[in-house]
């Protein structure tokens, strides 16, 4: 068989960084997507940065950016067509951080796609999307017990009301990701919970554990996303989606 650690792909470290202009946009990417709200105030409308969600800028946990070059274009069924990376990128900005999309032949858009290839450096194209993660199939979500748990252990990072902290951010409320970023579904915090919290002692959470907090988390209010009902134009949302949209209620009321 195989030898998957062999195999696993190494990340570059910022000290590879190379000199000259493109260096230069290298590094302005990262300190985009690090002080996002600070460098960018004008397309952030939350208190969360792009690293909020991609860890250790961009290279930990199932929202790495490594490799991610490679996988774009791809078709999303959110949006039903065919996605660039910079219409990715976008989707994070209008939906996750709350805020207003850039230009896509702007420098600031050029700076962020240049440290993503520099992630990406080394990792194969045309790498096929992920694949659904079943394993919450056969879980039944608690979110009362996920409250539970948020405030045994949450709260010294997120705050009791979810207002996040200088170590946290904010998890809900007029601060926080809107209703139609991917972290609003119950299954997709979960995921990121169970693989990347506690900050502190990650890996220690249980499926059921990461899934109750998730639901607890994705019950309270925040933002709204105007447009939310056009996603998934082919009838085909997640189980998790928090809200309706028309071509699924199309398809059940012909």
């Amino acid at each position: 068989m195989p030898d998957r650690a062999a195999r696993a792909p190494s990340v570059p470290a910022d000290s590879e960084i190379p000199s000259g202009p493109l260096g230069l946009s290298i590094r302005r990417g990262l300190a985009l997507v690090t002080a996002t709200r600070e460098s960018l105030p004008g397309h952030v409308g939350s208190a969360l940065r792009c690293v909020s969600c991609h860890l250790d800028e961009g290279r930990r946990g199932p929202a790495s950016w490594v490799g991610v070059l490679g996988r774009f274009p791809q078709y999303r069924s959110r949006s039903g067509t065919v996605e660039t990376l910079e219409y990715r990128i976008n989707g994070c900005f209008t939906r996750s951080l709350n805020g207003r999309a850039l230009p896509v032949d702007g420098p600031d858009m050029r700076d962020i796609v240049s440290y993503l290839a520099f992630l990406s450096r080394g990792q194969p194209a045309g790498v096929p999307p992920s694949t659904p993660d079943t394993r919450w199939n056969a879980l039944t979500a608690d979110p009362a017990a996920g409250g539970r748990f948020f405030i045994a252990t949450c709260v010294r990072c997120h705050g009791a009301n979810g207002e996040g902290s200088e170590k946290a951010p904010p998890l809900w409320g007029d601060r926080s990701f809107n209703i139609g970023a991917g972290m609003a579904r119950v299954r997709t915090t979960a995921a990121f919970v169970v693989a990347n919290m506690p900050f502190d002692k990650a890996v220690t959470l249980t499926d059921q554990q990461a899934l109750d907090v998730a639901a607890y988390i994705d019950a309270q209010p925040r933002p709204d996303f105007p447009g939310k009902e056009n996603d998934w134009p082919n009838g085909d949302p997640p189980p998790d989606v928090a809200y309706p949209t028309h071509a699924k209620l199309s398809r059940a009321h012909p």
